[in-house]
């Protein structure tokens, strides 16, 4: 029932207006609202709209009576007066078409006011557009849909302010974190001094340990603490708050943003705790507010009857919510800090002053780190496992002892490396090398990179016939080879093989030709032939003729 005012106020508001008095000034005459003056002078005007009884035996419907509809059609609708009638008139009805089109167009009272200003010359104030364009939008507000919950299903988590701490003389703002569970109405509240990502984890789980059981949903807002990219369709999650989902097997849903309707019960529940516990109370420290705000729950907020569901909140969780709550996971939610982080060109990256090796073809790019007082794991973007690193003391490095080849990043064994690298060039320019080694140790790294450099330049055939001329000279040093190369290819001397397996001995070859001394004994010569005899061949032979080929 609305209020009502006494008869000499009313007819006060109806004299004083007839005077000439505006709303406004009738309302601080009288001491009274404006509204209620603006009502009671609108209420006159439509009674005095109101057609006259008409006079008896006129049947209804007739033309002596034209406002009198017909039998069956119900009373006629009264009169409403247009806006600026029951009172002073507003310097908006000279526009009211364009103020009603713009309206249509989406426009705010701010754009139709800066067009009235600018295009009609429009001499009034910012105010009076605003109420002109909130009495043409009062009828067209949109229902929202009252969503309640089943037991167990859903609760609605949001910040609000909290008390102020006062500590050394100095004061403090707090946050106030409260999660309401959507059927029974059980609340948890816990203050803070930051929104950020592991105050707003912790504060959820010591919420789900109160209640003993974790609902299947839980409705947030787009707090960047828990939504790296708010998208009504496809939300993104901080990571670690989507790990924090999947260790309690529950679900976020963030909501629309600038609709706070959509965690109504939420937006109530913080407005109860900073007009019921908090207003007006000033803490030492944010243990003492969470004190207080732990017997508040209890001794408070859970014995009320609510206003909506008209149950006794402790009751109805205790015997309907609670045994629907999901069980808890056996272990809490690891402790741990994470965060983005770019690889260096000696594909580390750096972790509390500390750094870590990831492979090599993310150098330049951006990874995820997650560290803890033992470990740190390396990640993605995907959220994919790159590494497992054992926490280092600042100013150390995690590099392996060795490669995905099992080679060592120490300098004495980079000396390997390049010896290796010799060898794939040819043999003599492994044989080259690592007598370069041996004779230099470490220093003879250089050496053996400007041997590669070489290699590239003049060919692996051409550089390893080179360190073999250099091995049989002795000669080590680089500038010796880059020498024998700009001489160019030296001739080929040949080279003779005293024994063969093959071919005879020089020696066998000349007691063949010369056979006078076999064995250390002359032959014994043949004796005289008698003249006129002939040889084997038919010939005639003489003594003449055996010396002679005897001495050949």
């Amino acid at each position: 029932m609305a209020n009502q005012i006494k008869m000499a106020i009313r007819d006060s508001i109806y004299g004083l207006y007839d005077r000439g008095w505006s709303q406004r000034r009738i309302a601080v005459a009288l001491d009274v609202d404006r509204e209620t003056v603006s009502r009671h002078i609108r209420l006159r005007t439509v009674e005095r709209a109101k057609p006259a009884i008409p006079p008896a035996g006129n049947e209804m419907g007739s033309p002596a009576n034209p406002a009198i509809s017909p039998a069956g059609s119900g009373p006629p609708e009264p009169a409403i007066p247009p806006i600026g009638a029951t009172g002073r008139r507003s310097a908006c009805c000279a526009h009211d078409a364009t103020i009603r089109a713009g309206i249509e167009s989406g426009l705010t009272a701010q754009r139709i006011f800066q067009d009235l200003r600018i295009e009609q010359s429009f001499c009034g104030s910012y105010d009076s557009v605003k109420r002109y364009v909130r009495r043409l939008t009062a009828g067209v507000a949109q229902r929202v849909q009252r969503m309640e919950c089943a037991p167990g299903e859903e609760a609605q988590v949001d910040f609000g302010m909290g008390a102020p701490i006062l500590a050394d003389g100095h004061k403090r703002r707090s946050w106030v974190f409260r999660v309401v569970l959507s059927h029974s109405r059980k609340a948890y509240s816990e203050a803070v001094f930051r929104q950020d990502t592991e105050s707003f984890i912790r504060a959820l789980e010591n919420a789900l340990r109160a209640f003993g059981g974790v609902p299947k949903t839980l409705v947030i807002d787009n707090l960047r603490a828990a939504v790296a990219r708010a998208d009504w369709y496809e939300p993104d999650l901080t990571p670690k708050v989507a790990e924090f989902c999947r260790h309690y097997g529950t679900v976020i849903l963030p909501t629309r943003p600038r609709h706070p309707e959509h965690k109504g019960k939420v937006e109530r529940g913080v407005g109860y705790v900073k007009s019921n516990a908090l207003k007006a109370r000033t803490f030492a420290s944010l243990a003492e507010e969470n004190a207080y705000l732990t017997w508040w729950e209890s001794q408070v907020a859970d014995q009320r009857i609510h206003g909506t569901t008209r149950q006794h909140v402790g009751q109805c969780f205790a015997d309907r919510e609670r045994p629907a709550l999901q069980p808890l996971p056996p272990m809490p939610f690891p402790c741990y800090q994470e965060g983005q982080r770019a690889v260096h060109r000696d594909s580390h990256v750096e972790v509390a002053k500390a750094y870590y090796e990831v492979p090599a073809e993310y150098i330049g790019r951006q990874v995820w780190v997650r560290y803890d007082g033992r470990l740190v794991r390396v990640f993605n973007l995907r959220m994919e496992l790159l590494g497992t690193h054992a926490r280092l003391e600042p100013g150390q490095f995690s590099s392996a002892s060795t490669d995905a080849r099992g080679r060592c990043h120490e300098v004495s064994r980079t000396a390997d490396y390049w010896c290796e690298r010799a060898e794939a060039l040819g043999p003599w320019c492994g044989e080259w090398a690592q007598r370069i080694r041996m004779e230099r140790g470490v220093a003879a790294i250089r050496v053996l990179m400007g041997l590669a450099q070489l290699a590239k330049r003049t060919g692996r055939a051409r550089l390893d016939q080179v360190c073999a001329q250099a091995v049989e000279h002795g000669a080590w040093r680089l500038r010796d080879l880059r020498r024998l190369l700009e001489q160019g290819p030296q001739p080929q001397q040949l080279t003779f093989m005293e024994k063969h397996p093959v071919i005879r001995d020089l020696g066998e070859y000349g007691r063949l030709v010369n056979p006078l001394e076999i064995d250390g004994q002359a032959p014994e010569l043949p004796t005289a032939a008698p003249a006129g005899s002939r040889g084997p061949f038919g010939a005639s032979m003489d003594n003449s003729s055996v010396a002679t080929a005897t001495v050949n």
